[in-house]
Formats: structure tokens, C-alpha cells, sequence
């Protein structure tokens, strides 16, 4: 399981301007602002505004990359950690969601009764819940359980096996799942190979994710 530098990521959406266009939108907002100083002595009314847009725009860019970092990194996490996430549609037996701004798809779940965010790594072997969401779901190690050694992005990790009862994605239901626990993951859920591979299939197309339920993991 891999969790890429955060400020490696946040660069990257920055100057990958077809992705995102955050650098464009903070340019294009700078420019109108020193255009509006300077236009302020000779029409105030167009220079007021200027600098208003200006102002306006940076603060709206500002907050999109607070929301970006808020799933990235646990440092940055926010009183809203899904705000941003694109719509998850369930239509013609399939649950679909586009690609968020941060370049990772991110499904709205349900873990024994309890919403999360899950991003969804088609490299991680198992399902991996923070130790906040393991609280609020009521998920405990498996007695007996010896610790796991993970290999992450950040280094060797030690983690606890436990059993998620019931793991619901849009039309799709997973039971006796297998995740894994640990504090070291911060406030980032992770959905893995394990439950993906319950599925008839996954696909993406045109930077939209679809997950098509088996019989067995159909909503009912």
C-alpha cells in the first residue's frame, strides 16, 4: 500500500494544469488584482472590482487545496473531510464516481453503520481503516491477532488484523471483509484488492471509476 509524499501530490496538481488548473485560476486571479490597483485612480468603480474578484478567487483556490491536503495528510485533516468528493451515482447496477481533484478516486461507504471516505488503491493488498474510523465502526484486533509488518510510502509500518462485518459502497455489500488497523495510516481509509476482487468487475473509463457488484455483493 502506497501513500505518496503529500507535498509531492499537491505539487503535482498544481503544475499539472490539465488536471486541475489551480496554477491558471491563481494567475489569472494575481493578474486581475494588479490590474485593478492599477486602474483604481482612473476608474475606481472597475478597479474596486478588479481587486475583488482578485481577493474572491484566491480565497476559493486556498480552500480547495486546504481539501485536498485534508485527505492527504492527518495534519491538514478539517471539520468537513469529504467536502469535494465528486457525486457517487448507483444507475444500471453499477455505482460510477469521477476522479477528485487530488487525482484518486474516493468512494462514500458505510463500515458497520458508520459513514467514511474510502480511496480506493488497486495496489493495496488488503482494506486498511485509521484508527478513527476502527473506533466509530466498532472494529477491535483480532484476539491473539500477531501484528503485521506493512510496507508504506512512509516506511515499515505495524498494523492489526480485524474483521469489518459489513462493508457497504453505493449497490454494492461486502461481509466478513478482512482490513487492516493502525494508527500510522492517520485519518486515510483504503479500500483494497481484497474487496475489489469480490467484484464482477472494475473499470475506468474516461476518468470515471465503475464498480459492477457479483450476485453475492449485490445490495439487496
Amino acid at each position: 500500500m502506497e501513500f505518496a509524499p503529500v507535498w509531492d501530490q499537491l505539487a503535482a496538481s498544481l503544475t499539472n494544469s490539465p488536471r486541475s488548473g489551480l496554477l491558471i485560476a491563481a494567475l489569472v486571479a494575481m493578474a486581475l488584482g494588479v490590474i485593478g490597483t492599477f486602474v483604481i485612480g482612473r476608474l475606481p468603480a472597475l478597479g474596486r472590482a478588479l481587486r475583488l474578484t482578485s481577493t474572491l478567487g484566491l480565497m476559493a483556490i486556498l480552500v480547495m487545496i486546504v481539501v485536498q491536503l485534508s485527505r492527504l495528510d492527518p495534519r491538514f485533516s478539517m471539520a468537513l473531510p469529504e467536502a469535494g468528493l465528486p457525486e457517487q451515482i448507483v444507475s444500471g447496477g453499477e455505482t460510477r464516481v469521477r476522479i477528485a481533484p487530488d487525482g484518486h478516486y474516493w468512494l462514500r461507504a458505510e463500515i458497520n453503520g458508520q459513514e467514511a471516505a474510502f480511496m480506493v488503491d488497486t495496489g493495496a493488498t488488503l482494506t486498511a481503516i485509521s484508527a478513527e474510523t476502527a473506533k466509530r465502526a466498532g472494529l477491535e484486533p483480532r484476539p491473539g491477532g500477531v501484528p503485521l509488518r506493512m510496507q508504506t510510502a512512509n516506511g515499515v509500518v505495524d498494523a492489526d488484523l480485524t474483521t469489518v462485518k459489513t462493508l457497504r459502497v453505493g449497490n454494492i455489500t461486502a461481509e466478513g471483509l478482512d482490513a487492516v488497523i493502525s494508527p500510522n495510516f492517520g485519518n486515510t481509509n483504503v479500500i483494497g484488492m481484497n474487496l475489489l476482487s469480490r467484484l464482477a468487475s472494475v473499470r475506468i473509463e474516461r476518468n470515471e471509476l465503475i464498480l459492477v457488484p457479483t450476485a453475492q455483493t449485490r445490495d439487496p
